[in-house]
């Protein structure tokens, strides 16, 4: 295995100071600090190390922070990208801004999700720089904000930014993440008329007929499980939030419901519409009175980037360089910003550490696969951005 110039105790300290900095997201917590002060901080540690440097408000109170290093231009070019917003803290039973460490797990709020694969790497980063190394392509690192919300960040990043490949750093157990699903939000209305409970003659109970679409949902859930992928597994679709009625002694004139779609590798949203037009169009031939319409409110597509990318070639490659393993191709089963460097034509995949307790009462990173995603990352960068001799 080669000689990683990561600076181990170094990356440790990093992710203290990271974990200190309060960067919960504000579209989640009224009154979060949001990205500033970590973006801030991203940015003068990445300018110590000779990078250029911007700062981005992506929206009011809401920050990117762009380091650049230049190659010669005589190669591919790569970008680092990780979130630096959380989720909030106020139910963790453990400190989430007091960075502690037993039995080689460094708990905060964060630390999984993901401020360890960012420490990562911007560690990974500094190898470089320490090394004295040049690179022929340009090496991009995108601190950025909101994944937790909407990614109102890497949507602003990639209006700009052009890279030949990209990673991730989301926890994936130092594997190769190279697909994941998508989802659609669709949003289901009943209609009924409303009367007097007693007028059965004339009322419409739009609540009951919201019941033949709750049937038909787990009906479509049912054959939606044999729609597998093979690193994703399978489709799937739930009802999520039901709402209706307007008192006791009234028949409710309306009813609504929002279901969430997930959506594996291959299909699109063109396929949630015909689903649910088929399935209204359906009910309503066996019931005349029956009255619904729908809407897909938000979607994010799937994404499955080849296993035959350089990219992934070139992480396989340094894994069994620098950790002498050669990882693994999974899938996700959520939606992540890879999906929207991806839709760009960029091969975007995630590969960082291991962890546990996203968005959870306890969360920890294992702070070894910390330094090992550094060090697989650092012979990445020398790898596909080749290296001035």
């Amino acid at each position: 295995m080669s000689n990683s110039k990561v600076d181990e105790d170094g990356a440790i300290q990093l992710l203290k100071e990271l974990i200190k900095i309060d960067s919960v997201n504000p579209s989640l917590v009224s009154g979060a600090k949001g990205e500033k002060e970590i973006a801030e901080y991203i940015a003068s540690w990445l300018k110590s190390l000779g990078l250029k440097i911007r700062i981005d408000e992506v929206a009011k109170g809401r920050y990117n922070t762009v380091g650049i290093l230049e190659g010669t231009g005589e190669g591919k070019s790569l970008m680092l990208n990780g979130h630096t917003d959380t989720v909030g803290y106020d139910y963790m039973t453990i400190d989430p801004l007091k960075p502690t460490i037993k039995d080689g797990k460094l708990y905060g709020r964060g630390s999984i999700d993901m401020k360890g694969g960012l420490t990562a790497s911007l560690s990974a980063v500094k190898a470089i720089v320490d090394s004295g190394t040049t690179l022929k392509g340009d090496l991009i690192v995108a601190a950025v904000c909101d994944e937790e919300y909407a990614s109102i960040g890497t949507e602003h990043l990639m209006k700009t930014t052009h890279v030949d490949s990209a990673i991730v750093g989301e926890p994936s157990d130092l594997q190769i993440l190279r697909c994941h699903k998508g989802f659609a939000w669709v949003k289901i209305e009943t209609k009924g008329i409303a009367v007097h409970g007693s007028l059965w003659q004339s009322g419409v109970d739009a609540i009951t007929k919201m019941g033949k679409v709750l049937n038909d949902i787990a009906e479509l859930d049912k054959k939606l499980k044999k729609t597998y992928h093979e690193l994703t597994g399978p489709a799937s679709i739930h009802s999520s939030l039901i709402e209706g009625g307007l008192e006791l002694s009234t028949y409710p004139d309306k009813c609504i419901l929002q279901a969430e779609r997930r959506l594996i590798p291959g299909e699109t949203v063109k396929d949630v519409e015909n689903e649910f037009k088929t399935m209204l169009e359906k009910i309503k031939q066996l019931d005349p009175k029956f009255n619904a319409e729908y809407e897909i409110t938000f979607h994010r597509n799937p994404m499955d980037v080849p296993a035959t990318s350089e990219i992934c070639k070139t992480i396989i490659k340094a894994s069994e360089k620098a950790l002498g393993f050669k990882p693994i191709f999974i899938g996700g089963s959520a939606w992540l910003d890879t999906q929207i460097i991806w839709e760009k034509g960029i091969p975007a995949v995630v590969y960082g550490p291991s962890g546990d307790g996203a968005h959870a009462a306890v969360e920890y990173v294992d702070l070894q696969t910390v330094i090992d995603a550094a060090k697989v990352q650092e012979f990445t960068i020398k790898e596909f951005c080749g290296v001035q001799s």
